[in-house]
């Protein structure tokens, strides 16, 4: 099999990765320890193939910051929210698996808003379809169709917090321009 070359710019993000769970692994940082996992990052990465992680270049603290609190607020209340569901309600909860087409067809951002859902309890990917960047998620406490159509604008809403924040510049845009429709 032949693959093309991917430049050291792309497989840096992963390679400094692959050191820090090796850092963590062996819980030791140290200048040795490392070295020898950067000599076992870059074997991996030669000798097994993994499509280049596509990045767009950009990364915008001043949305991750609170992206990141909204985040921590979600994970605060939907936890309340699935203690209260088990607690009073047990077994008559409603369950329902609900598709949600992304608009980025990118891996990193469908990956991304796949693990920023399934953080937040309530809430699980069962199956993502990657032709059309379809997640398909397990949620609870939906039973009707305003529910699904609202757990629909959820994932679009933290999917497109984001694409604020490492999205491409097209993805960007198209952002920018439904929120102006």
């Amino acid at each position: 099999m032949s693959r093309r070359r991917i430049s050291l710019r792309q497989e840096l993000p992963l390679l400094v990765w692959l050191v820090i769970v090796w850092g963590a692994l062996w819980q030791d940082f140290s200048p040795g320890n490392l070295l020898f996992g950067a000599l076992l990052a870059v074997l991996v990465a030669r000798i097994f193939y993994l499509p280049p992680v596509e990045l767009s270049g950009r990364f915008n603290i001043l949305y991750a910051v609170p992206f990141a609190l909204r985040f921590l607020g979600r994970v605060a209340a939907a936890s309340v929210e699935v203690m209260y569901l088990a607690a009073v309600r047990g077994p008559r909860v409603i369950n329902a698996v609900v598709a949600v087409p992304l608009r980025s067809h990118q891996d990193l951002m469908v990956t991304a808003t796949g693990h920023v859902i399934s953080l937040i309890p309530g809430s699980l990917v069962v199956e993502v379809d990657r032709s059309t960047s379809t997640l398909y998620l397990h949620a609870l406490n939906v039973s009707n169709p305003e529910e699904v159509e609202s757990l629909r604008k959820e994932v679009r809403s933290i999917e497109a917090g984001l694409i604020r924040i490492m999205g491409t510049r097209e993805e960007l845009e198209a952002i920018r321009q439904e929120a102006a429709a």
